[in-house]
């Protein structure tokens, strides 16, 4: 399966969970933490033999690797102290600041303030504009980001509200950044050293709640990490410390786990399957290595809902108005022209009574025929002011049997006929049984295993081995029709019946 396939599949808004590996693919002045530490030492000291030597005694034999908590406590206290006996030296400014926040009664460790100093300027790299439009456009369809980065780099490419720390408890799921590590707009937030870890797990239960809702209820997109991440790791121990591994819950949360991992030069975007060992319970995930994040971004952007993640926060905030006892008036009807004129209004009534427009060809799709029994030619003739790509199924032939006249005609039945040549070639290396002669044969067949159900559906279709009437009156019954399955299902019934 494709990222165009699994993202299309969502039913609801997904969370991007954001690391390091973002901010050092767009920014020239970024670092991972191995790295955000050498530099510091560097500077500190001239050279990395410190860092080196630091490294060294942070050694943790058992995991085999550094501990960076340890080696980011020792290099903080070497650096407060060099600053606090040479004032005026190389860190002048570090101090000044220092001390200007110190008249203000405000405590806070030259070391972090030299740490937002570093990330505090963004210097995008050269040939990535073109990718970070894409970012900011697919946002809409983004419920909100957690990171553990500390610089400005989301907020300067969407217009989310960023919350550190405690302020993300009882927050608003949409439109938020959460910044659970800190950010250099507030330097004593930020998580680093031994102490900052010992007191964020003192007060982390409440958040780590907050988190483990979002993914239970949303499709989770890790990107700027590796499988390794220790971040990774600890999201994956704390929901399966809660949720147990083989509960509904936790299958739920796995089918819309997807690690988006780096790999250079790479376009592929098929999604495979990966295993990490999460406290002793070996836990699948779905996975894409890639350095595609172009198609990524547009898998997400054509993700087709009915509402857009940021207007579900304008009624939350609306709802929350409401609820805590605000001046909004409310007024509930059954038909909108009732409704009288206020400041905010939140309108509820019957479609026969709202006039709508179609805008995403998915919609189409779901109305296929309704909209072709009401010969509705108004809305099927915006097809040709719809964006549909190359690789979305589309049912063309029973639109223009309404609006023949529609100028994407030539292109979208060339489309659609290459679609279903290239599908049926795949198909046919599948050992279908053909003695099948109705759907319901299908579902109840041993010889089918699930993952090749609708694949036979499709097959024995196109071969005439199932009726036409017996793939409409399942595709009027479709459990979740705005899903790419029923798209090219509802296509493929479209190729055929029209053919003539």
């Amino acid at each position: 399966m494709d990222i165009f396939d699994f993202v299309g599949s969502y039913k609801n808004h997904p969370v991007l969970f954001v690391g390091s590996g973002f901010s050092l693919r767009y920014l020239k002045n970024s670092y991972n933490w191995p790295d955000l530490l050498r530099t510091i030492a560097i500077e500190l000291t001239g050279s990395d033999e410190y860092y080196l030597d630091l490294r060294q005694s942070s050694f943790d034999e058992k995991k085999d690797e550094c501990n960076l908590i340890q080696l980011a406590s020792a290099l903080e206290e070497k650096f407060n102290e060099i600053l606090k006996n040479d004032r005026n030296g190389k860190f002048k400014e570090i101090n000044d600041k220092f001390y200007e926040l110190s008249r203000n009664h405000k405590s806070v460790s030259r070391f972090k303030l030299y740490v937002c100093d570093l990330l505090n300027h963004m210097d995008f790299r050269n040939g990535v504009n073109g990718e970070v439009d894409l970012f900011r456009e697919m946002s809409k369809n983004i419920s909100s980001i957690i990171t553990t980065n500390y610089d400005l780099l989301l907020e300067e490419l969407v217009d989310f509200i960023p919350l550190i720390g405690n302020e993300i408890l009882l927050s608003n799921p949409y439109g938020t950044i959460y910044k659970i590590h800190g950010c250099i707009n507030n330097p004593n937030s930020i998580i680093l050293t031994k102490d900052d870890y010992i007191q964020f797990n003192q007060r982390y239960d409440l958040i780590r709640a907050q988190l483990i809702s979002l993914f239970v209820h949303n499709p989770i997109i890790f990107l700027g990490y590796s499988v390794q991440d220790e971040n990774i790791q600890s999201i994956l121990n704390t929901i399966f410390k809660y949720v147990p591994p083989n509960s509904e819950q936790a299958k739920r949360i796995k089918r819309n786990f997807l690690l988006v991992e780096y790999e250079p030069d790479l376009k592929s975007t098929e999604i495979s399957d990966h295993d990490i060992l999460v406290d002793g319970n070996l836990i699948s995930i779905n996975k894409v290595k890639t350095d595609n994040f172009k198609d990524i971004y547009k898998a997400i952007h054509e993700l087709a809902l009915p509402i857009s993640a940021m207007d579900i926060r304008k009624v939350q905030e609306v709802v929350k108005e409401i609820t805590s006892g605000g001046t909004i008036k409310v007024t509930i009807a059954d038909d909108i022209e009732t409704l009288k004129n206020s400041d905010k209004v939140l309108a509820i009534g019957s479609t026969k009574n709202i006039k709508y427009e179609i805008k995403e060809y998915t919609e189409l799709c779901i109305e296929y025929f309704d909209l072709i029994e009401s010969n509705n030619n108004e809305v099927i003739k915006l097809i040709d002011s719809m964006k549909i790509a190359s690789r979305n199924w589309f049912p063309i032939n029973g639109f223009l049997q309404i609006v023949p006249e529609l100028e994407s005609k030539v292109r979208l039945q060339g489309q659609l006929k290459k679609q279903v040549a290239e599908e049926v070639k795949r198909l046919k290396k599948i050992k279908f049984p053909l003695d099948i002669s109705t759907i319901k044969e299908i579902y109840s067949s041993e010889e089918i295993v699930a993952s090749n159900k609708l694949k036979a559906v499709t097959y024995l279709t196109f071969i005439e081995k199932i009726s036409l009437s017996d793939l409409k009156d399942f595709l009027l019954n479709f459990e979740d029709k705005n899903t790419s399955d029923f798209r090219k299902l509802l296509s493929f019934y479209d190729y055929k019946f029209y053919k003539n």
